[in-house]
């Protein structure tokens, strides 16, 4: 793909020195690396170099690692979208929406300091009942958990709000999918918001909040809602969502495309293979 899209690489000067490694073999190991749970850059080079040398020729020091990778955003993301296109799942009738905290640090000098000051802040976490800084990653998935589309927040950023941001954003995500059901949890309540939903062509299933009558859809909510809690588990469990070790904006950016990229590789090879279950990771984590 990279090879038939050239421009999907970062920018590089027409002259110069051609990089030893190639930006497919930075995406394939950047998967690797989430995928077997080396959330430290310099042991994860170390253990390739011990491994994969006979796959890979050329390994960077972890400085140049660190570069390449944070340049490489883009690049990430749209390697994302090509494999969650290519799956039957991407074009399913029911979503599921939710947030999760990405923290950031916790001492107080580290909040001082940080060069994500700004952007991360202090937050709650209900499902979990604790308090922390850092941010928060807004995901839209299918019921098989392939990441649809996703947003990174500052943790008090209002849900509803930013489920309203990605599904504008990307017009071509619902008017490819007139009647599109979307399950969410209490947070996403509102008349007006309600109405904003309805206008792009948006079905909203959620439980209703107290003080209201019984809504459309009760009896399916409970078994289905779980699937987006399971998901962010999955991200934080085995591909170590909150211990990605950013320090900057496009540290802690990039490194969390990279788990969702780990999850979307995942998902679509278990489905072009025709796995029963499409989100397991036991083929991969070893």
């Amino acid at each position: 793909m990279l090879k038939a899209s050239p421009q999907f690489a970062p920018w590089r000067p027409k002259i110069g020195i051609a990089p030893r490694l190639s930006d497919a073999e930075l995406v394939t190991l950047a998967v690797m690396q989430a995928l077997l749970g080396f959330t430290s850059e310099a042991r994860w080079l170390r253990h390739a170099r011990a491994h994969l040398r006979h796959l890979f020729p050329y390994l960077p020091q972890q400085s140049r690692w660190n570069k390449r990778l944070r340049r490489s955003a883009d690049l990430v993301r749209r390697v994302l979208y090509e494999l969650a296109t290519d799956t039957a799942l991407w074009s399913d009738d029911v979503w599921v929406v939710d947030s999760t905290p990405v923290e950031c640090g916790r001492s107080r000098e580290t909040a001082r300091r940080s060069d994500l000051a700004g952007w991360a802040e202090y937050g709650y976490c209900a499902s979990h009942s604790r308090y922390f800084r850092g941010l928060r990653l807004h995901l839209v998935c299918t019921l098989h958990g392939l990441p649809i589309a996703f947003a990174l927040t500052g943790a008090k950023a209002p849900e509803r709000e930013v489920l309203l941001d990605i599904l504008t954003a990307d017009p071509a995500l619902i008017a490819e999918r007139p009647g599109q059901t979307v399950l969410a949890d209490k947070n996403y309540y509102g008349r007006e918001f309600e109405q904003q939903l309805a206008y792009l062509g948006v079905r909203l299933l959620r439980p209703a909040r107290k003080g209201e009558p019984e809504r459309a859809g009760s009896q399916l909510f409970r078994p289905l809602r779980q699937l987006i809690e399971s998901v962010n588990q999955t991200l934080k469990a085995q591909l170590d969502l909150e211990r990605h070790g950013g320090r900057t904006v496009s540290g802690v950016t990039v490194r969390v495309l990279q788990r969702l990229l780990a999850l979307t590789a995942a998902v679509w090879h278990n489905a072009q293979t025709g796995r029963p279950v499409m989100r397991s990771l036991i083929a991969f984590d070893h």
